[in-house]
């Protein structure tokens, strides 16, 4: 029976196979789809979530899921997001903390192509929405469990929007951050909160070269772990010289 069933999926170039079937949905050439796929799966840039048995990748084009018995896979452009439900546990049995797990419903406009839910943990979701292009509609008005780092990311960044700013001229070439290389760089780091030669934080004399957020992630990485409360008001080295700056010291670009 085995053997009838392969022998039926490989008639005409495998085009029986039911993966091939879920390709064609989206160009008759399924070989074709297969090929632009796999080329952006071999990229490092992917969206990676592993919950159990099920996996789900984010390419730069395709949303695809992969349990035991099922491949699902939808266009970024021909698709609707919807945040279905939330899943609160007080204990994770892998890390032993309180964790949230959120059900994801993906539609496509395309015909064929069938509805699917992708569920993923709650300090994945940051990175999921990087990644895809369409957004993702909250009707429910879900709470969206953050990690310790997003929390102070947000912090971070309001008390950043407060500093005095750094003025550049107009033909100031600013180049790709270097932490993510997505975003220009927009910070500078500047010392401001004492007199020159007064406290532990020194003048960084680096061009800007680092975005916001990847300099709140690496201000974080530098912190006791183990006190959290202390983060803000802390220091760290610069991740080029090493001078040592706070929070008050970071600004903001502004082209005059």
């Amino acid at each position: 029976m085995a053997v009838a069933q392969v022998y039926y999926w490989h008639k005409g170039n495998w085009h029986n196979h039911p993966i091939a079937k879920t390709l064609e949905c989206h160009d008759n050439r399924w070989f074709a789809v297969a090929s632009d796929i796999n080329v952006e799966f071999c990229r490092i840039t992917k969206f990676t979530s592993i919950l159990g048995q099920t996996k789900v990748y984010i390419t730069d084009s395709w949303v695809i899921k992969v349990s035991t018995y099922d491949v699902h896979i939808a266009h970024q452009s021909d698709i609707h997001l919807t945040l279905a439900q939330a899943d609160n546990h007080a204990i994770s049995h892998e890390t032993m903390t309180p964790v949230q797990y959120l059900c994801i419903t993906v539609r496509s406009i395309r015909d064929g192509v069938h509805p699917f839910d992708i569920r993923l943990n709650s300090t994945d979701y940051n990175d999921l929405k990087s990644k895809l292009q369409a957004p993702i509609r909250n009707a429910q008005n879900i709470v969206i469990h953050q990690t310790l780092s997003d929390k102070f990311i947000e912090a971070f960044r309001s008390h950043v929007e407060l500093n005095e700013r750094y003025h550049i001229s107009p033909d100031t070439e600013l180049e790709s951050c270097i932490g993510c290389m997505q975003v220009t760089a927009n910070i500078k780091l500047q010392k401001h909160c004492n007199e020159p030669a007064v406290g532990s934080c020194v003048q960084c004399y680096c061009r800007p070269m680092w975005c916001l957020e990847c300099m709140g992630k690496w201000f974080a990485s530098r912190q006791d772990q183990e006190r959290p409360d202390t983060w803000l008001s802390s220091d760290s080295p610069c991740p080029t010289c090493r001078s040592k700056f706070c929070m008050l010291d970071v600004c903001l670009i502004v082209i005059d």
